[in-house]
């Protein structure tokens, strides 16, 4: 069941380093407790890389958000700017 070990190599960058360092002493025990463990390792290696994205995703969220605030800020000055142009002109108006 190496499995987890080939997974762990293409995305060692998503991983954190004592993910990886239980990856590497898992495989280093004997057949049958490795049998046992890979299983529960494959299950927290994947929860670990869902979390990840999962935060990736909220972060771009975020992003997104603070990016139409500051266009809807810039769009609320402008219409009050030209909410206070009309008035003006139309108390200049006789």
């Amino acid at each position: 069941m190496s499995v987890p070990a080939r997974s762990v190599k293409r995305t060692s960058d998503e991983l954190p380093k004592e993910i990886i360092d239980l990856v590497s002493a898992i495989g280093e025990m004997s057949d049958d407790v490795r049998g046992r463990l890979e299983p529960v390792l494959v299950r927290v290696v994947e929860s670990t890389k869902r979390r990840r994205r999962i935060l990736q995703l909220v972060q771009d969220a975020l992003g997104q958000l603070r990016l139409d605030m500051k266009y809807l800020m810039f769009d609320l000055e402008a219409t009050r700017r030209e909410r206070d142009d009309y008035r003006r002109q139309l108390e200049e108006t006789p």
